[in-house]
């Protein structure tokens, strides 16, 4: 990354200077060191300049450095200018190479780094030695540590990245799943359309001479079921215009339940122990199958996370039936576990992708309507779905 190299210059700057500032101040210090010289100073500038490239190549870095320190020390010049520069040579190789390697390596760094001691002249220099290793040993230990502590960001990154992968690909699977399901339950009412179409049409040709207004109410319901049956055809294939190509399933399905099963199902969910009430509100007017159907799957679908989530398992019903539109509101009077909020904004839980108000959502856009799933300000949890009614040629 860009701002790496920029870290990496600035420090190799800042060592190179500190190092020509400290022989700088050392030029007669008598008979110890002797003066720096122009190789000394091409020395200096060798021994740092391999430290650009010690992210790429941490080995051959450190490796470079301990040769051209040796070379320098080795000629008697002042040796303190080599202690940085190995320490992060030490730093760079346990950050970003093997355990082993890096700890020999480091080894030949210390040697270095004593040598460096070896040639002062102070006593005892045994405290010389311990200094050194106690810098080369926290310079192995910090970059040892550094390295793994990335490692496991790196690897933690990677799996959420194909965590996020995987939890799309189910969402896919679970949206298109849907979406067949849905596609052969308004076959079903499709097909029962037909059916009704094939009846009046034939009892229509068999009473039109005999009995003309039989003929024409036979002619009205045939009107009226054919305009239901093109919606629902209409609908049938937005729900396949993403799901092309798809295998088909021959899993055998039942007739699509509707509004005329809602008691059958409420009992059900009492069953398992649920108390659920039931409000209805306005004039109850038919429905077309397959909207009925998606008003069904709702409740049926908000019941069962109720009886799934919710402590305690209680529950309202309410259907609100306005000239032009339906409300249906299932509310949780619990509260409702942390996986069921996650559930209604698409999220994950455990590991966990629950798909039941992706479903009830893909429902209710195929019949322009809007539904809403959330946790309620004084708690519980409630979905409120919402339907436009079409008016119906009789």
């Amino acid at each position: 990354m860009r701002w790496r190299r920029v870290v990496d210059v600035g420090l190799v700057a800042w060592m190179l200077l500190a190092a020509i500032l400290q022989v700088a101040f050392h030029f007669y210090v008598g008979e110890h060191w002797i003066d720096i010289d122009t190789l000394g100073y091409v020395l200096i500038v060798a021994f740092n300049l391999p430290l650009l490239v010690r992210r790429r190549a941490p080995a051959v870095t450190l490796l470079m450095v301990c040769v051209i320190s040796t070379i320098y020390l080795a000629l008697g010049y002042y040796h303190s200018v080599v202690t940085f520069q190995l320490a992060l040579g030490i730093f760079s190789v346990a950050m970003y190479k093997r355990r082993r390697t890096s700890i020999w390596l480091s080894m030949i760094a210390f040697g270095v780094l004593a040598f460096a001691q070896h040639r002062l002249p102070l006593e005892p220099r045994l405290f010389g030695y311990a200094v050194v290793g106690l810098i080369a040993v926290i310079a192995w230990a910090y970059g040892d540590s550094t390295g793994r502590l990335a490692d496991r960001g790196r690897q933690l990154s990677r799996l959420s990245e194909q965590l996020r992968r995987e939890q799309q690909e189910r969402a896919h699977r679970a949206v298109s799943q849907e979406q067949r399901r849905i596609a052969r339950e308004l076959h079903d009412v499709v097909a029962h359309h037909m059916s009704v179409i094939s009846v009046q049409a034939g009892l229509g040709r068999y009473v039109l001479k005999t009995d003309p207004d039989t003929a024409r109410a036979a002619l009205e319901v045939i009107a009226g079921t054919a305009h239901e049956a093109l919606s629902e055809m209409r609908r049938m294939l937005a729900v396949l215009r993403v799901a092309a190509e798809e295998p088909q399933s021959d899993t055998p399905y039942d007739s699509a339940p509707g509004l005329s099963r809602l008691p059958e199902l409420l009992e059900r969910v009492r069953s398992a122990g649920a108390t659920v009430d039931i409000e209805v509100h306005g004039t109850e007017v038919p429905l077309p199958s397959g909207l009925g159907l998606c008003v069904y799957r709702v409740i049926q679908e908000s019941l069962t996370n109720v009886l799934k989530h919710a402590d305690p398992p209680v529950a309202t019903v309410a259907l609100r039936w306005q000239p032009h539109e339906l409300a249906v509101t299932v509310t949780d009077r619990g509260a409702p576990l942390a996986e069921v909020a996650a559930d209604a904004v698409g999220g994950d839980n455990g590991g966990v992708v629950r798909h039941g108000l992706i479903g009830m959502r893909e429902r209710t856009r195929i019949y322009g309507g809007t539904l809403h799933a959330g946790e309620r300000p004084g708690g519980g949890f409630q979905v409120a779905l919402t339907l436009p009614l079409e008016e119906r040629v009789t």
